[in-house]
């Protein structure tokens, strides 16, 4: 039996995505997966967030890489040179499957195929986070975007791949969708995990310092709980929101496993996003044991089951009560070991990708 060829086509090449993607190389390029699955990401990389010259490093040798041109917002022009490029690559490589990732690629890799006419292949599309729910663009250009979202399913086709329970609920309402939940993985990140003690309850997050992360908020909590330390993981061009004396900014790290000591000192994950998909740093929080305290929205809600595993919340007031119950060691230990459990049963990378094998593999058995 022949390979199954799938091209992965990504425009949003960073943060949450990136991680997606060096894991989805791996277990798509690992000796098992290559004797049934020929992969091939073709990629931007234009997002401030990545180093290209990591991106070879960090995903598998064993698929194909190919850079193009594609940029985030829109851009009339250059879109439209992007999808004559791809479609030009589509029609050389001849896929089985099309698997989209992030909006912008979602329409431009639509449309490219639309482009082959009689010799068009079966897209799949994951969002990763519909652009519709970003807060840093107007509520003309979100509407835009919906409208974009709900036309491009309708013309185009597809079947939507949903990384979360939330965006499955949303995609159903345009169209075919199935679930395949983000994942981690789990068994890499928990070796991370050693027993440690602060001397003050310490609260972090980790990410880029960007308006989707919301540090003026995270600022405020600070400020409002001057007795606790709180730790921003990461950098970014809005570092200078951050003014409280008792956070600490730790910088960039070349290599994200530096990462995973410093997110093990945490006592408590925060995640203070105005919008998300669903939020890997969340799921590596998880795997060390952290309680986790999220803003209500799409993607965090769909992990945290509030007094089981941690607490949403909408208002800062709410944090007082919460972060009052979160001094007790006993109570974070016990929510931290079922943040562990929940990882392990719903976010695990080798159960996930697994179940997006099967969903390619089971839809060419049923064109057959």
């Amino acid at each position: 039996m022949s390979r199954i060829k799938v091209v992965h086509i990504v425009e949003a090449l960073g943060g949450g995505v990136y991680t997606y993607f060096k894991n989805l190389t791996h277990f798509f390029g690992s000796e098992e997966l290559i004797k049934e699955f020929e992969t091939i990401v073709i990629y931007s990389s234009k997002r401030k967030e990545i180093n290209p010259e990591n991106i070879r490093k960090d995903f598998s040798d064993n698929v194909t890489l190919i850079e193009i041109d594609m940029v985030r917002e829109l851009s009339p022009i250059q879109d439209f040179r992007s999808s004559l490029q791809l479609k030009k690559l589509l029609k050389e490589l001849n896929p089985d499957l099309i698997h989209l990732h992030s909006s912008k690629a979602g329409v431009l890799g639509r449309f490219a195929n639309s482009l082959l006419f009689s010799s068009k292949k079966q897209i799949f599309y994951t969002p990763h986070g519909y652009s519709f729910l970003r807060l840093d663009i107007s509520s003309s250009k979100r509407k835009l975007y919906r409208f974009i979202e709900k036309y491009s399913q309708r013309l185009f086709g597809g079947i939507t791949i949903a990384c979360g329970d939330t965006e499955h609920e949303i995609a159903q309402s345009f169209g075919s969708s199935v679930l395949v939940r983000n994942g981690i993985k789990f068994n890499e990140l928990h070796a991370h995990y050693k027993e440690h003690k602060n001397p003050r309850l310490t609260v972090g997050i980790v990410g880029r310092i960007t308006f989707a992360r919301n540090p003026r908020l995270f600022n405020e909590i600070a400020l409002r709980f001057p007795q606790y330390d709180f730790v921003w993981i990461g950098d970014g061009e809005d570092r200078q929101l951050i003014t409280a004396p008792n956070i600490k900014i730790t910088g960039w790290f070349t290599d994200n496993t530096e990462v995973f000591p410093l997110l093990n000192q945490l006592d408590v994950y925060l995640q203070t996003s105005l919008w998300e998909g669903l939020p890997i740093a969340l799921l590596e929080a998880m795997a060390l044991k952290k309680p986790l305290v999220a803003t209500n929205i799409i993607g965090n809600k769909d992990v945290i089951n509030s007094s089981k595993n941690g607490f949403l919340f909408d208002d800062i007031h709410e944090l007082d009560r919460i972060f009052k119950q979160l001094e007790d060691e006993t109570f974070r230990k016990r929510l931290g070991e079922e943040a562990l459990r929940n990882c392990r049963e719903k976010f695990n990378t080798d159960i996930n990708f697994g179940q997006l094998a099967e969903v390619y593999k089971n839809y060419l058995q049923n064109q057959k």
